[in-house]
């Protein structure tokens, strides 16, 4: 197989839960299959040390950052994430570099037959979309000699097919409502999902959480004897200086303090910094050779698009893929604290299994001029369920059929002064970058 050929055939052979919007849950999955397809290809996962990542909200960022210390460390990392922006190659990198088309098509190649014979054999289930990328990931991973892999789960934890490695670290990030129709319809249902990564014995690093997550998780590290950091209880960290290019703070570690800058904007950036450097300090404290100034230079170099990135000044052009209540809500906050204009446009998409109503609730405290649109991805809401929520609230938005259309007619209205902000969900985000390349990024991004 060629690449469009090797992507072609996991698309079309593989159900793909990301793209079709029906509800389902938990107990469609099991591991069982998944430890015996990677068991019949020589069991890639456990080839590499492992730094496993969980969280409704940063486990992206998160994973980001630690990849990019360990790559400056000296570590040959490999970085696996979800979902990608642009093309499906970026779920899967080593030291910064995504997996190349012809590696691509060689390993689905190589690997098909064991795909082939789990999902023939009556005593397994049929592999989905995501769990086929993992077990390719693992081996890419194991053929690239890979000292560690950053692992950032797909859904929940406890069933993910990421779950099958046995970390050095475990890490979640902040936990908040989302996916309820699989993962449950309360914090607490969540964080025990969430919680299911935590292997006995493991270290454990939490992002601050609600009281009813903490919980749930300090019960899952006592019976499984594992050892916990909560940042904010443990760390904790404090702003230095920002600007619309860089932020700089201070980490006071359980090892020391750093002085730290990275390139990427919002409050919840400087939090998420905090999760992987008491991460980072607990593999040092594994014996594994990080050093302070690794963890400086490794959050400077660190890139995470899409997340609060500003494309363009006058008028300023901001994307983010804020995509729940609890996501959205720190976007707004972050917006009215970064930003001095003169109005707001808001192109907004959403997808459909999402809490639209508790979104759009959240965003009309910008007091925003709104449009509404929808990405290409199946799972994109129509901009009338959007607009309908909006105009409850007393705003009437318009409407455009596309992010396209969308940014072509607010390009087109607004003033230098003014703000112009992409969000909803990382589809909708894509778009944009994808319609903006004349834009530059700023410095840094």
């Amino acid at each position: 197989m060629n690449y469009s050929q090797a992507e072609e055939y996991l698309c079309n052979n593989f159900i793909d839960y990301e793209r079709i919007p029906v509800s389902y849950t938990s107990s469609d999955y099991s591991l069982r299959h998944v430890e015996e397809l990677l068991h019949r290809m020589g069991d890639p996962h456990l080839a590499a040390k492992t730094i496993h990542i969980a969280g409704t909200k940063g486990k992206g960022s998160v994973a980001a950052m630690i990849a990019q210390v360990l790559s400056v460390s000296g570590y040959k990392t490999g970085l696996y994430t979800s979902p990608h922006l642009h093309n499906l190659r970026e779920r899967i990198k080593v030291d910064g570099n995504l997996i190349s088309q012809s590696e691509f098509a060689a390993l689905v190649t190589e690997v098909k037959p064991y795909f082939e014979a789990i999902s023939h054999d009556p005593l397994y289930r049929q592999l989905t979309f995501f769990e086929a990328l993992t077990a390719l990931a693992f081996a890419y991973f194991e053929r690239k000699g890979a000292s560690f892999q950053v692992l950032e789960v797909g859904l929940g934890g406890r069933l993910d097919a990421t779950n099958v490695a046995k970390p050095e670290v475990c890490i979640i990030t902040s936990v908040s409502l989302d996916h309820t129709e699989v993962l449950g319809n309360s914090l607490e249902k969540i964080a025990y999902e969430k919680a299911g990564i935590i292997k006995p014995g493991c270290d454990v690093v939490t992002s601050p959480q609600p009281q009813k997550v903490t919980s749930v998780i300090n019960d899952v590290c006592r019976k499984r004897g594992a050892k916990l950091v909560q940042v904010d209880e443990d760390v904790i960290w404090h702003k230095i200086a920002g600007d619309l290019y860089h932020q700089s703070f201070v980490v006071e570690g359980k090892m020391g303090n750093y002085h730290l800058t990275i390139p990427l904007l919002g409050d919840y950036q400087l939090e998420n910094a905090a999760t992987a450097v008491t991460a980072l300090e607990t593999l040092a404290s594994q014996g594994f050779a990080i050093s302070a100034r690794d963890i400086i230079q490794g959050l400077a170099q660190v890139k995470w698009p899409g997340r609060f990135q500003i494309l363009n000044q006058q008028p300023i052009v901001m994307v983010d893929g804020a995509h729940n209540i609890a996501s959205v809500k720190r976007l707004a906050e972050n917006i009215k604290g970064y930003f001095d204009y003169d109005q707001i446009f808001l192109i907004l998409g959403i997808s459909c299994d999402k809490d639209i109503p508790g979104i759009v609730g959240e965003l009309i405290s910008l007091s925003p001029q709104v449009i509404v649109t929808r990405s290409s991805h199946p799972r994109a809401a129509s901009p009338s369920t959007i607009a309908s929520e909006f105009a409850k609230r007393g705003i009437k938005p318009k409407t455009a059929e596309d992010v396209s259309q969308a940014l072509s007619q607010t390009l087109s209205t607004a003033s230098k002064r003014d703000l112009i902000c992409v969000t909803g969900s990382l589809f909708i985000v894509a778009e944009a970058l994808n319609y903006l390349p004349k834009f530059k990024a700023l410095p840094g991004r």
